[in-house]
């Protein structure tokens, strides 16, 4: 339980001081949306090409990724309809929604896990590749094309490839699956910057979290409660079921795979939201109250299910 309760540490430490920031407006009335658009612009797109470049593409290809893929893509498509035909919902509130269910904190939360709990830091790394690779830009292009206003076809098809994270993406995933080996002065830059990125949207979120409550809002307090529950409930027991009755794996792996998919939204989802104003406090809600609920169940899952 140690991995579970560091990781929670680290993460609620920054938010806290990033709360304590915007409460005592010691970077300005703006300082929110200029951290948001350097982590946006800057700091994810080098975090994520150096990531990806450097990763083992290989990786992709271990059982781990099968049953997060096909989890995340059934949460995620679940989550849509609920939101936009149960509850309803515009495309920018189901995209943000259904990320919000479907996107773990593979990285803050998901490392530490992975080596305190599961005994294999690399058990996340398919998870990550598959977020950054799959997830984010299907749910960026969305976005991008549901914000795209009144603009021309070719300018509304052109806007996600004109996204540095999924041009950062892409480029990585070039230079990984091309086994091209970038020099140390080349990668170095990269490395540094984009080791910013995590404490960046961190303190960001950790500020928005001023003057607000969550599902102190009614006008939201269902999609903040219909996105926790799935991220929190219905995403394990989605990866439980195919790991072990699909896939047929053993007791190692169908933990691993359960604690993975119980694992809460990850705080990118609060900074695309942020980024195209799209549900941005059902993001910050989601993000916080899955944080915060994910606790009891990591530990409950590993009293059940630790081999």
């Amino acid at each position: 339980m140690g991995g579970v309760l560091t990781g929670f540490a680290i993460i609620g430490a920054i938010i806290a001081a990033g709360y304590v920031v915007g409460r005592t407006g010691l970077l300005g009335p703006h300082a929110q949306f200029v951290m948001s658009r350097l982590a946006f612009f800057v700091l994810m797109p080098c975090l994520l090409f150096h990531t990806i470049a450097t990763a083992d593409i290989a990786a992709l290809l271990s059982p781990v990724l099968w049953v997060s893929l096909v989890s995340a893509l059934v949460v995620a498509l679940g989550a849509a309809v609920v939101f936009r035909v149960v509850l309803r919902r515009p495309l920018t509130t189901t995209t943000v929604g259904a990320l919000a269910s479907s996107y773990v904190n593979a990285n803050n939360i998901g490392l530490p896990v992975a080596v305190y709990v599961l005994g294999q830091a690399t058990a996340v790394v398919p998870v990550i590749l598959l977020q950054l690779i799959v997830l984010a830009p299907i749910a960026l292009t969305v976005l991008d094309t549901a914000t795209a206003g009144s603009g021309s076809l070719g300018r509304r098809i052109a806007g996600p490839f004109r996204n540095p994270i999924i041009i950062a993406s892409l480029v990585g995933l070039v230079c990984s699956a091309l086994h091209v080996e970038l020099p140390a002065p080349v990668l170095d830059p990269f490395s540094l910057v984009g080791a910013a990125a995590v404490p960046v949207v961190l303190l960001s979120f950790g500020m928005s979290l001023h003057g607000a409550t969550p599902l102190r809002d009614p006008a939201i307090r269902t999609d903040v409660v219909v996105a926790s529950a799935i991220k929190l409930v219905v995403m394990p027991a989605v990866a439980f079921a195919f790991a072990r009755y699909v896939f047929g794996f053993g007791a190692q792996d169908v933990f691993v795979l359960t604690t993975l998919g119980a694992l809460p939204s990850a705080q990118n989802v609060f900074n695309y939201a942020q980024r195209y104003g799209a549900a941005v406090p059902v993001a910050r809600d989601v993000v916080l109250v899955s944080t915060v609920g994910s606790v009891p169940v990591l530990v409950a899952i590993a009293a059940l299910l630790h081999p």
